[in-house]
């Protein structure tokens, strides 16, 4: 989803920082070889994980949907260097995807994976975390949030993917759509909590930034 006119979206893109060769790699392959291709960061958004990560030089980063791989690969780039990532994803058929790419990156002995149901293996992680990326099934944001927030050090950062949902969030909410009632809801408390300061920016499909007071 594109909010702003296609020439500068394409200006804005040519001249942010290109994504590693590797990163390329991935990509190519998950889009031959993986379905629903589009749920991948893709190298714009990339490259605002990683440089938020730099910024922030986490010790400890939650991640929220692996998928193939692509953004935990991002957001390692800024870690600090004896820091871990945790990364969960209900698909079990991606791990070896996954596992050919965080061999090749170097990162491999600081990233934890973990396959199943990400409600039930959070509270299990036993761990503060500086950064945080939710890019998962949208009906459960909410839950997410509320299961990391007290695990969240003092100015941490919350990442949320997909906030805009292509737009629906300002349309008229269809009563069938839950993914999207659950958004508006998530998006809401985002702005409202008094634990965090948010900003959502207009990046593809929607990036809010939240960071824990």
């Amino acid at each position: 989803m594109h909010f702003l006119p296609e020439k500068i979206d394409n200006y804005i893109v040519e001249h942010s920082q290109q994504e590693p060769k590797i990163l390329q790699e991935l990509s190519k392959e998950t889009w031959q070889k993986v379905l629903n291709p589009r749920m991948l960061s893709g190298a714009f958004q990339g490259r605002i994980l990683s440089m938020i990560s730099k910024l922030i030089q986490p010790k400890n980063i939650l991640e929220i949907g692996t998928y193939t791989g692509y953004s935990a690969l991002c957001l390692a780039e800024g870690m600090h260097s004896k820091a871990t990532i945790f990364t969960i994803d209900k698909n079990e058929e991606l791990e070896t995807l996954q596992n050919k790419y965080f061999e090749k990156s170097g990162f491999r002995n600081q990233i934890q994976q973990f396959v199943g149901n990400a409600i039930d293996i959070i509270p299990k992680i036993d761990e503060k975390f500086d950064l945080v990326f939710i890019d998962a099934d949208k009906s459960n944001y909410i839950n997410y949030f509320h299961l990391i927030i007290d695990k969240m050090n003092s100015g941490g950062i919350i990442l949320s993917d997909n906030v805009l949902w292509s737009g629906k969030v300002v349309e008229k909410l269809d009563p069938k759509d839950n993914d999207t009632k659950v958004l508006l809801e998530y998006n809401k408390l985002l702005n409202e909590d008094a634990r965090i300061e948010t900003v959502l920016l207009p990046i593809r499909d929607g990036l809010t930034i939240s960071r824990v007071i």
